[in-house]
């Protein structure tokens, strides 16, 4: 009885932690900060900067690279973010399987 309360407990703090994600953002770059894209923790893109420097229109293709590099960036960071988030809320443990979906 005790296992399905912790069970439940343990449900309870990730569907909060779902919640929570929504507002906790991580910004990547590329292009020597030249590109910054900003995502939340359900990975949607929040924001996009680019400076005037990087946009060339006789070579839109750089651009193009450095924005996706500057997402996948942030991306990136947001996953490491909601892995130590995670082990908060499972105490460390290594729970195969257990991820935020979205």
């Amino acid at each position: 009885m005790n296992f399905i309360r912790q069970a439940q407990e343990l449900q309870e703090k990730i569907k909060k932690l779902q919640d929570d994600l929504v507002n906790k953002y991580a910004t990547g770059s590329s292009g020597g900060d030249m590109v910054r894209a900003t995502v939340n923790g359900k990975h949607e893109v929040i924001d996009i900067k680019i400076a005037k420097e990087v946009v060339d229109p006789n070579d839109l293709e750089m651009l193009e690279d450095l924005v996706v590099a500057a997402i996948n960036d942030g991306m990136h960071k947001m996953d490491e973010t909601i892995k130590l988030e995670m082990a908060k809320v499972t105490g460390g443990l290594s729970i195969p399987g257990l991820e935020v979906p979205f």
